[in-house]
């Protein structure tokens, strides 16, 4: 089978990932560049008889310079590498922009086929391309495309193989014959030939119509009101991922308690299994990462919701809309996109750190991320703010805007002290709002849902699995108070007794919680029940199942209709005593109040996690990545010690 190379080139925001994953389905793969950390997005097709290569370039405006890593390794590459056919991507609205740079490719003398995506776009604004026309002029495939929903797909694979096949290298008569890879400077006006091949190939109405865009910019991007659109949407993105995710969270916290624990006991138990076996499967398993696979439903709707946002087009806006304010700051409007992705994930919002041209700005956005709450940290304060506080709202957001508080102030702090210099004008591409499609929504949703449950299946399962072996050792060993793990706690919360947080089973969560965050659960779980000390009693898998389908029909329908109120459901708690033993009924008897609001606090503060500190090393050097975590953590023993002592004596 022959093979074909092709590169992705264009614009920001043009589409490429979006025609990428329609060409290559679930060949799709991410990594780096060879030698640099910029990001690239690999893919094969299979078309008559070929193994067609892509690879999706970072997106450029022109060949000409660069402002960014990213920047520079696309046009490296493009100058450089090697490769059969370029696939030049244009975004049709934007057709004028967008020929810039390929009339600058034409230079490079490579096969080329030209993309015209977003063509319905095009058409709904009453501009119509004459892509025959356009073909004509460039001497090369001219194929309109709908990324979204992978319309032209086909037609492309077909083009790229003539174009390879026929050396189709575009020509432009009225170029200059010289390369762009030329370092003397070119005094070639190439915006008047774009501005004239647009007019060319391409006719707007008299009459145009109105763009969507427009009319929706001027409310989320006014002054006033696009702040208030702000803090609306995010409210209302923050009350839906609770209350869809509550019922289910409940409902599967009973489940693997009460059902899955307890039948597996019994089951294994039927079998003649020896008891170590029953007790590993029920404590380790079970009980520490059947315990975070419960909070699957709040990571779902997080991640759901913001990858709705970044793909709409919305999450550039608010960039935009920032801009004022991060000024105050000394950094841009763009700064803010990285800050709001770490709400899912602190690590891809530092990756995403590389589109800023400044190595000083990127240092001080860098340490205001892990102060943002990302999903693990979510699945913390959820399980604690529900347990513990009578309006666990107010707690969780109110933690949420503690890490934002510190995050601006260490910015600020940074940026008067690191970075002092002239801020640049700051000029930013804002791509068309676009209902993404359904099949790429949940297919990025489910990249992230893997990570999770990849994280669970592995290095959670094996922290679980390390704890549960220090809690059985000396073999034999009955009181737990007398295992390795508790020793190991214990010495562990001397250092934490100014912060309330003496008890060794306390101690004990946070060690394995620098690994990753949900881990605080899965170990108490672990060491939970490894605890209680049950006797064996009847287990009805037909009645204990039905119950069980039940309790999941009241969560749906509990959070369906939450979603009619204009307040979250996290307002209403149930004050009620159960008489149950889930994981949260036993935590509840380990901390008091100011206990677990200081606790809360060091879980925000410190150091997200080992992966986050790793990628701190790798984008900025050990000694920044060192600096920031002793930093974050001496920062967190000092609140969260402040948050004990005076939540204590108010409380009392």
């Amino acid at each position: 089978m022959q093979k074909i190379r092709v590169v992705l080139a264009g614009n920001p925001n043009v589409g490429k990932t979006s025609l990428l994953n329609h060409l290559c389905g679930t060949t799709l793969t991410i990594g780096n560049f060879p030698g640099v950390t910029v990001e690239k997005k690999e893919g094969r097709a299979f078309f008559q008889d070929y193994e067609v290569h892509f690879v999706d370039l970072p997106g450029i405006y022109t060949l000409e310079f660069y402002t960014s890593l990213d920047e520079k390794v696309a046009v490296e590459y493009l100058n450089q590498g090697e490769y059969d056919v370029i696939l030049n991507v244009i975004e049709s609205p934007k057709l004028e922009r967008d020929l810039y740079l390929t009339i600058q490719l034409v230079q490079l003398n490579k096969p080329m086929v030209v993309a015209l995506n977003m063509s319905d776009e095009a058409e709904a604004l009453g501009i119509k391309i004459d892509e025959t026309r356009l073909s004509e002029l460039l001497k090369v495939p001219v194929i309109k495309t709908e990324g979204r929903h992978g319309k032209g797909v086909k037609e492309l694979l077909s083009a790229i193989l003539t174009a390879h096949h026929k050396k189709l290298i575009p020509k432009l008569s009225m170029l200059p014959v010289q390369s762009v890879a030329n370092p003397e400077p070119s005094t070639f006006d190439f915006t008047r030939l774009a501005q004239g091949l647009a007019k060319e190939v391409s006719q707007k109405s008299l009459i145009p119509k109105r763009n969507l865009s427009d009319f929706i910019d001027r409310l989320l991007l006014h002054p006033v009101l696009g702040i208030f659109f702000f803090f609306l949407i995010y409210y209302l993105v923050f009350k839906m991922v609770f209350d869809l995710s509550l019922p289910f969270v409940e409902f599967l916290d009973g489940f693997f308690s009460n059902f899955l624990s307890k039948g597996l006991a019994h089951l294994l138990t039927n079998w003649g299994m020896p008891e170590f076996l029953v007790e590993f499967l029920g404590s380790a398993l079970i009980g520490g990462v059947g315990t975070v696979l419960t909070f699957v439903p709040t990571i779902f709707f997080m991640f759901l919701f913001i990858t709705f946002l970044e793909t709409s087009g919305y999450l550039p806006r608010v960039a935009f809309l920032m801009d004022r304010f991060t000024h105050r700051l000394g950094l841009h409007g763009h700064s803010v996109i990285p800050l709001l992705l770490s709400f899912g994930c602190n690590v891809p919002a530092i990756l995403a750190l590389r589109v800023i041209p400044d190595l000083k700005d990127r240092l001080v956005v860098m340490a205001m991320i892990p102060f943002m709450s990302c999903s693990a940290r979510l699945v913390v304060f959820s399980f604690f703010a529900i347990i513990f506080f009578k309006n666990p709202l107010f707690v969780i957001l109110g933690l949420y805007l503690l890490g934002i508080f510190f995050a601006v102030l260490t910015g600020f702090v940074l940026q008067r002290t690191l970075s002092k210099k002239e801020l640049s004008h700051f000029v930013m591409d804002l791509p068309p709002y676009r209902f993404p499609s359904l099949n790429m929504l949940f297919r990025i949703l489910w990249l992230h849902l893997k990570s999770f449950l990849l994280r669970a299946g592995t290095i959670i399962f094996a922290i679980s699995v390390v704890v549960w072996l220090l809690l059985n050792l000396p073999w034999g060993e009955k009181n737990l108070e007398n295992t390795y793990a508790a020793r190991i706690g214990k010495t562990v919360s001397h250092l934490f007794s100014p912060l309330g947080l003496n008890d060794w089973r306390i101690g004990t969560s946070l060690i394995p919680a620098l690994l990753a965050r949900e881990a605080i659960i899965s170990t108490l779980g672990v060491i939970l029940e490894e605890e209680k000390a049950e006797k064996a009693t009847p287990f009805d898998w037909k009645q204990t199942a039905k119950e069980e389908l039940y309790s999941f029909i009241e969560a749906l329908k509990k959070g369906l209709t939450s979603l009619i109120t204009p307040y979250p459901s996290l307002f209403d708690t149930d004050d009620e005593a159960k008489d149950t033993q889930t994981t949260k009924d036993k935590i509840r008897g380990l901390f008091t109040t100011p206990q677990a609001l200081s606790f809360l606090v060091f879980i925000l503060i410190y150091m997200s996690c080992m992966a986050t500190l790793a990628t701190i090393w790798k984008e900025a050097g050990a000694s920044y990545a060192l600096f920031f975590f002793f930093y974050s953590l001496i920062l967190a023993y000092l609140l969260s010690t402040l948050t004990y002592q005076t939540s204590r004596l108010i409380l009392s």
